[in-house]
């Protein structure tokens, strides 16, 4: 066992005496150690309740003859920091917290892992914590959030929230009917309701094979998702005994097949940045033109808020995300003899599965489109790529050319929208928002969802090096490459200046002459990071560009 290495021999006695300070009994200590990593919190909705799926856990883990021992992750909610500077921080906490549980784990040689995330950046950073640490290692959500229910009976989440600030601002709700939906919007403990970046992490989790069936969607309230810990529990143990670690099953083959369930699903665009930092730490090569070539031939299948109406519940009654796989299967887009910490192949675990509403979970001959839903763009304006969550842009706005309005900050862009200076065939452009220039590549929910509220998402399209929160729809381009901070064409655009959409091409062009830019560029001197010390600071330092997963260098 690893944590012989802490626990074994004579010269040893000192560190069982620190093991027994913590009441651990000698057949304890004997016991294979297995690190229960709790991102349980009182201030994230979709955490408060984790020290429940963690006692579950760990009475899986004792059932299986291992001695659990619990050790803390940070979370940060996105919803919470939305829209000011502790935005900054939700990206960038991903590094800490795939840096303290490597840190952890191997300062006290745990055998294996059980972790237990939920928000936005805490299930890629403990991913990328299981590829990097490379240990046994089982991944259990705390899962989804019911949707609410308007005074229409209508379901909302989250994002209708931030839509209805937009609307209160147009004229178009009072502010009565904004504190009704605001008791009612968010009704249980829980990752946010819709397929935004959580619940997209939490999906492609099952996709990838290191979470066991049913973790994207289980609710957080469903008696489920206890039993779904307690088995999580027991089968770390069942990975331990057969010594298969997260390398093992995050193969090229694995992330091309939660690339595709991306694409079906219409995932959050953040996981075009968590996908590659995965991948990066599992060592296996990823760029944005293999998102493209999955996307091409992957359909589109669902359609959950924000681009639909349909939210994480009604997935998983539908069938959940071994229905979606089984439908990607019957056209062959999967590869289904892959490993997972099941201990069965992805084809042995979606041979029954079965879709059980097609409305929510359209049939493979019957998509919503044929190509997946997210793009990636690229051209003058993103040379090395900028991202696009395709199903929930209207389609007539999949191809626009429109004037650039020029921001240099998310709260001066937010400022106009409300303002209402902003006019229809306008092309928002919000720069210094990036990994390096923001820093922190804030999420942008804000602004889309002024526009959207303002009723102009059908008519105005966004472009930024920033991000989108998974909730964002309409005509919003994210992780543009290179950011404004690292010398990219997108901090030479002027006010004015004629932009060309083009996303079923793939294209996004500053329609100015070469020349001209080429002039614009010689002059062209990157504002300086907002933020030059503490964490921050060394982040700007080190982050690298939203193309390759904005990760530390």
């Amino acid at each position: 066992m690893r944590s012989d290495r802490v626990k074994a021999g004579l010269d040893r006695a000192p560190h069982r005496s620190l093991l027994k300070a913590l009441g651990l009994t000698d057949w304890e200590i004997a016991s294979p150690l297995i690190g229960v990593v709790n991102s349980a919190n009182g201030i994230v909705p979709g955490h408060v309740h984790l020290q429940r799926i963690c006692e579950a856990v760990k009475a899986g883990i004792r059932f299986g003859g291992g001695t659990p021992i619990e050790f803390p992750s940070i979370a940060v909610c996105d919803g919470i920091s939305m829209g000011h500077e502790g935005m900054r921080y939700s990206l960038a906490s991903r590094e800490l917290i795939a840096d303290s549980i490597e840190s952890m784990a191997l300062a006290h040689s745990f055998d294996a892992l059980v972790m237990i995330p939920n928000c936005d950046k805490v299930v890629p950073g403990m991913l990328m914590a299981a590829a990097r640490v490379n240990i046994p290692t089982v991944v259990v959500s705390g899962g989804p959030m019911l949707a609410g229910k308007d005074r229409t009976g209508k379901a909302v989440s989250l994002s209708s929230m931030f839509e209805a600030v937009g609307a209160v601002n147009a004229g178009t709700m009072s502010e009565e009917e904004l504190s009704d939906l605001e008791q009612s919007a968010c009704p249980t403990c829980g990752s946010c309701a819709g397929m935004f970046t959580a619940n997209s992490m939490n999906c492609l989790s099952e996709a990838l094979g290191l979470a066991l069936p049913g973790n994207g969607t289980i609710l957080a309230v469903a008696s489920d998702r206890d039993r779904l810990a307690k088995e999580a529990g027991r089968q770390v143990m069942e990975v331990l005994k057969r010594d298969i670690r997260p390398r093992d099953i995050l193969t090229p083959q694995a992330f091309a097949n939660a690339l595709a369930v991306d694409m079906a699903l219409g995932c959050s665009t953040n996981s075009m940045l968590h996908i590659p930092a995965i991948a990066k730490e599992a060592g296996v090569p990823m760029d944005l033109s293999l998102i493209n070539e999955i996307s091409s031939r992957t359909p589109n299948l669902c359609h959950l808020s924000p681009a639909g109406p349909y939210h994480i519940e009604d997935l998983h009654e539908a069938g959940g995300v071994s229905a979606v796989m089984a439908e990607l299967s019957r056209g062959g887009i999967l590869n289904l003899d892959v490993m997972t910490v099941s201990g069965k192949t992805l084809g042995e675990i979606i041979a029954s599965s079965k879709n059980r509403n097609p409305q929510v979970i359209r049939p493979w001959d019957d998509p919503w489109s044929t190509t997946g839903g997210i793009a990636v763009l690229t051209g003058s304006l993103a040379p090395r790529g900028a991202v696009v969550k395709r199903s929930a842009v209207a389609p007539e706005m999949l191809r626009h050319s429109g004037p650039a309005r020029v921001f240099e900050c998310e709260e001066d862009a937010v400022k106009a929208i409300t303002e209402g200076k902003i006019n229809r065939g306008d092309v928002i452009i919000i720069r210094y928002e990036g990994p390096k220039g923001g820093p922190g590549m804030r999420e942008m929910l804000a602004p889309t969802s002024s526009i959207a509220g303002m009723g102009l998402d059908r008519h105005v399209a966004l472009i930024t090096d920033g991000r989108f929160s998974g909730a964002t729809r309409g005509a919003a381009i994210g992780h543009v490459s290179p950011e404004a901070a690292a010398g990219g064409p997108i901090g030479l655009i002027e006010e004015g200046d004629a932009i060309s959409i083009d996303i079923e091409g793939g294209r996004l062009e500053i329609q100015v002459p070469e020349a001209e830019l080429a002039e614009r560029r010689e002059r062209f001197i990157p504002r300086e990071p907002r933020v030059p010390g503490g964490y921050l600071g060394r982040y700007a330092r080190l982050v690298t560009s939203a193309d390759t997963g904005a990760v530390l260098e």
